[in-house]
């Protein structure tokens, strides 16, 4: 890295990952906070109609299927375990359950976990954010 880079680098004010982050589990623009990032259930908006910030860029790729299966996957395996050793139902409500648990928390947390990477890469100023 040139010491031309080094100085533009350190020149940009830090931004705030935290609230970046909690910005992107509210499905909200990492930058304002009021526009929206999702468009529909999963497309990235071009751009946040509040303050222009092109979000186009974000490149979430895998990483929010595999972070929701990570946390979707330990929630409802204890719940499972937790339940079995409890009340001991049978095989099939316990299937039946956990199957509507599982999907149900992946809907849900699947395009804010987008948002969490998008407000991410938006703080670390990646892939030209």
């Amino acid at each position: 890295m040139t010491q031309a880079n080094s100085q533009i680098l350190t020149d940009q004010p830090e931004r705030s990952v935290k609230r970046a982050i909690g910005r992107g589990l509210l499905l909200r623009c990492p930058d304002c906070g009021k526009g929206a990032i999702l468009h529909s259930y999963l497309k990235v908006n071009e751009t946040c109609d509040c303050c222009g910030l092109e979000l186009s860029r974000a490149k979430a790729d895998d990483g929010p299927a595999y972070l929701t299966i990570l946390i979707v996957g330990h929630i409802v395996g204890f719940a499972m375990h937790f339940s079995f050793v409890t009340w001991r139902p049978e095989p099939i409500t316990m299937v039946t359950i956990g199957l509507t648990l599982a999907i149900t928390s992946s809907l849900i947390m699947l395009p804010r976990m987008k948002g969490l990477i998008i407000g991410f890469q938006w703080a670390k100023r990646m892939y030209g954010f």
